[in-house]
């Protein structure tokens, strides 16, 4: 016989909870990505559960960014020191003594964001006569725009460049290079950065160096700054972008994606399989993902307690950083830490 229910009565919970939710992402997530870029992020979710971070900076992201920055980052009165700018402050004897008299150099910062990291250095090396021009690539156009904005108001008589460009998936394309007149490439030595450890937020860090050395030339240098330390010995205590910038981007997945708030929540750990400290959106229920625009019609399932990673940020031990320089045919020059010996900068060259 049939069980009647009032109408104010609740489903047994075991029920209830089996309902899967549907998830529709918004407008505005179609208008910050190429069709290129939502079929990324739908292979990554589907492959390995996750929304690459460097897809976070698109859009409101970028603000969201730069406050993170100015407020945590950037030296006040209060905080008079910052790792990258102090890192190359340390290190600018090293870049002065191996740029040959009489030559200039291009800046290529990869991974601009809003160019404060390398305003003191390009102020110094300026003043030398030693910058030839200043090339900002980002993924997220609105950080280009940031970068432009800044850099032209401290550096009016530097020539500007800038290129939108995932280095986690492409070389940097050499007509960048490309001197105006003449439409040959420009054979200035350059230096690479790729600060603010980054590096460690990638989550294919081998092809990303390798995408690197294959855009260097012989009297280019890489440079980039990471966390030092091990993994594994996460005291579990959130601090700096593991706090407060995770949650922004939480907020900004949320969002962007459909998924409510009281249907998911914030997990920090430690990632055996990736040796790394990962932000993760947890969901409380089953919920399909519906990516139906762009030509693009795909559904995704993913079950309650399953987990998908926004933000992870990998430390380095010097030997293991020693073996991914190696595996991606670049060679070590030269390193150093902070007084912490926190966070290390690392210049490298190309193997040939």
């Amino acid at each position: 016989m049939a069980q009647n229910f009032h109408s104010n009565s609740q489903l047994p919970s075991d029920i209830s909870t089996a309902i899967s939710r549907t998830a529709k992402p918004s407008s505005e997530f179609y208008s910050l990505f190429s069709e290129e870029e939502v079929l990324g992020i739908i292979h990554a979710l589907e492959v390995r559960r996750e929304i690459p971070l460097k897809y976070s900076y698109k859009g409101r992201g970028a603000k969201i960014w730069d406050d993170f920055y100015l407020k945590y980052i950037i030296p006040r009165w209060y905080r008079t020191s910052n790792v990258e700018i102090d890192l190359l402050k340390k290190n600018f004897k090293y870049f002065n003594g191996n740029i040959q008299s009489g030559e200039k150099v291009n800046i290529v910062d990869v991974g601009a964001g809003n160019s404060y990291p390398v305003k003191n250095f390009i102020q110094r090396l300026n003043k030398l006569g030693k910058v030839n021009k200043y090339i900002a690539l980002d993924i997220s156009e609105e950080l280009l725009h940031l970068s432009k904005n800044n850099f032209k108001k401290w550096f009016p008589q530097v020539e500007f460049i800038s290129s939108k460009i995932d280095i986690e998936n492409s070389c940097i394309p050499k007509n960048l290079f490309q001197n105006k007149a003449s439409l040959e490439i420009d054979d200035t030595a350059k230096i690479f950065f790729h600060l603010g450890v980054t590096i460690g937020n990638h989550q294919n860090r081998d092809q990303v160096l390798k995408n690197f050395r294959d855009s260097m030339g012989k009297n280019d240098f890489l440079v980039f700054t990471n966390e030092t330390g091990s993994n594994s010995k996460w005291d579990g205590n959130v601090r700096g972008g593991c706090k407060y910038h995770v949650e922004e981007i939480y907020e900004w997945v949320k969002s962007k994606i459909g998924i409510k708030s009281e249907d998911c929540e914030l997990v920090r750990k430690y990632d055996l399989k990736t040796d790394s400290i990962v932000a993760n959106m947890k969901l409380r229920y089953d919920y399909t993902i519906n990516f139906s625009r762009m030509g693009i019609d795909k559904k995704i399932e993913i079950s309650e307690g399953e987990e998908i990673t926004i933000w992870r940020h990998h430390k380095y031990e010097i030997p293991k950083l020693l073996q991914e320089l190696e595996r991606s045919g670049l060679q070590l020059l030269h390193y150093s830490t902070d007084k912490y010996k926190s966070h290390i900068m690392v210049i490298c060259k190309r193997m040939f």
